[in-house]
């Protein structure tokens, strides 16, 4: 019996324990203030009440692809400030310049996209053209409103870099047109002569600047014009402008025509050959390297230098080491001979990130990495990425940023960051930089005044699939064929051979393609 009373006793002790539970578990209003049932912590909290879950206050990681154009990776201190202010933790991964499109292309072809990839012009972008097309990456233009920042980039560069009407892309602004003039103002002056606002008058200034002795040395050992071979962003495109020649395309007769159709661009090389048969312009232009370019107004050799009025701060420091009496001045407005000045513009942006959805999971990630490019647009993180850390990399003078005299520690602290800005400085409150040489201050303000005179390519949104595949190796045709124009070596005839042969080996589709794209 002793083994009965036993088993009675433990069933009894049973019962008693799941009544005691039951109980508990029926009488959760009556727990300590503030436990959490098992069954509370289940249910979803009510819109509104103070359950509802927080946003996390973890940073945010993700990863970038972007060019250094420095010697080496940056330093981080930057980069920590940047992550602090915007609460992320990025991992950049930086990739020289010179073999950015290779790095690239090999990771696109692998699937190895980080989440956030730069591309480094216009050009890389159309060769991204097809993908975008496959949706291989995201659309973006329905999510940029809900952005404050995002949402003020320009409306016109943002069109130019739409596919099919649609935007993939965030942009990192550039000026529209930097071209322009830098020439020697103390030859000027020791000759009388002003700058120039006419092509006459630059005609006028080259001869003088190569016949006039405009050192006053005694010696024929100076000329006008020192140029490069590059028919782009050396001297020949911006003169070209003057003359009137549209920017790569314009329309005649109701069609889309590249510009070397125009009679401009024929004038255009008419008043090349014309300086170099006369010895105004380096002989050997169409073989020189910009270095070589460059050395030959930092030297004494050549006064007048057409591109890049920006480059005019480069050329001083390195022209008074030679001669500290050098005197450079930068100006933008010479009228062609229909009485007009005009100059050719760029899309308006330099680098452009795109968001691959082969590493872009979900739309919760791409606008977590929208909303860090938000604040990328906000005054203090995109000064923090452009300037450095100020009072340590740069000083503020006149609303101004005042870079510091140690170059190796801006170069190695600073500059590679510069290539994560998005917008400019209208849209984003980036500081301008302060110059005390004036005639780079000067150049900075004719950027904007370019702006006023503007030749757009027109065929910026359009898309040729001839002109994307063979574009490049038909322009070899006219780069030749302009050159040996401008040498002599063919005639007129000679060069609209070229021309036709031009249209011929694949022009013709082009034209037709990008009309059609219109």
């Amino acid at each position: 019996m002793s083994n009965w009373k036993k088993l009675i006793g433990v069933l009894l002790l049973m019962f008693i324990l799941l009544v005691t539970a039951a109980c508990n578990s029926d009488s959760t209003d009556g727990g300590n203030e503030g436990e959490e049932t098992p069954s509370d912590s289940e249910q979803p909290a009510e819109e509104g009440t103070d359950d509802q879950p927080e946003e996390s206050d973890e940073p945010y990681a993700f990863s970038i692809m972007a060019n250094l154009h420095t010697p080496e990776v940056p330093d981080e201190k930057v980069l920590n400030k940047i992550e602090e202010l915007t609460n992320t933790d990025i991992e950049i991964q930086w990739v020289p310049d010179n073999n950015y499109e290779d790095r690239l292309n090999t990771a696109f072809a692998t699937n190895s996209l980080p989440q956030a990839v730069f591309l480094k012009n216009q050009t890389t972008f159309i060769q991204f053209r097809d993908a975008i097309q496959d949706e291989q990456f995201w659309e973006i233009g329905p999510y940029l409103d809900e952005f404050e920042n995002l949402s003020k980039l320009k409306d016109n560069v943002l069109e130019n870099t739409k596919v099919n009407g649609k935007l993939y892309t965030l942009y990192q602004g550039r000026p529209l047109s930097r071209q322009g003039l830098i020439y020697r103002k103390d030859w000027a002056d020791n000759l009388g002569l002003e700058a120039p606002t006419t092509t006459d008058e630059f005609m006028e200034m080259a001869r003088a600047f190569t016949e006039d002795d405009p050192d006053g040395n005694g010696k024929d050992d100076t000329f006008g014009v020192t140029d490069r071979s590059d028919l782009i962003y050396g001297a020949f495109k911006t003169v070209s402008s003057w003359f009137g020649t549209p920017n790569y395309w314009g329309e005649k007769d109701g069609q889309l025509l590249p510009e070397f159709m125009f009679d401009e661009y024929v004038q255009t090389m008419d008043f090349f050959k014309e300086m170099h048969e006369k010895g105004y312009i380096n002989k050997d232009f169409p073989v020189t390297s910009k270095t070589d370019q460059q050395e030959f107004i930092k030297n004494g050799t050549a006064g007048l230098y057409v591109g890049s009025m920006g480059d005019v701060g480069s050329l001083k420091d390195d022209a008074i080491a030679i001669n500290p009496d050098v005197v450079f001045d930068v100006h933008n407005h010479v009228e062609g001979p229909h009485g007009e000045f005009g100059v050719w513009a760029i899309p308006g942006y330099g680098n452009l990130v795109m968001f691959p959805k082969s590493s872009v999971e979900t739309e919760e990630d791409l606008k977590k990495i929208l909303g860090f490019f938000d604040k990328m647009m906000t005054p203090e993180v995109i000064n923090t990425a452009y300037w450095g850390i100020e009072g340590e990399h740069y000083e503020v003078i006149d609303g101004a940023a005042k870079v510091g005299d140690d170059q190796a520690k801006n170069d190695r602290e600073v500059k590679p960051y510069q290539a994560l800005e998005i917008g400019e400085p209208e849209t984003n409150g980036r500081l301008i930089g302060y110059f005390d040489y004036e005639p780079k201050a000067k150049s900075e303000e004719l950027f904007i005044d370019n702006e006023n005179y503007l030749i757009e390519d027109p065929t910026v949104p359009l898309y040729s699939e001839t002109y994307t595949q063979d574009g490049a190796t038909l322009q070899q045709i006219i780069t030749d064929a302009t050159y040996n124009y401008i040498l002599g070596q063919i005639d007129k005839a000679g060069f609209d051979k070229a021309v036709e042969d031009w249209k011929s080996r694949g022009g013709d589709k082009i034209i037709e393609e990008f009309n059609a794209s219109e």
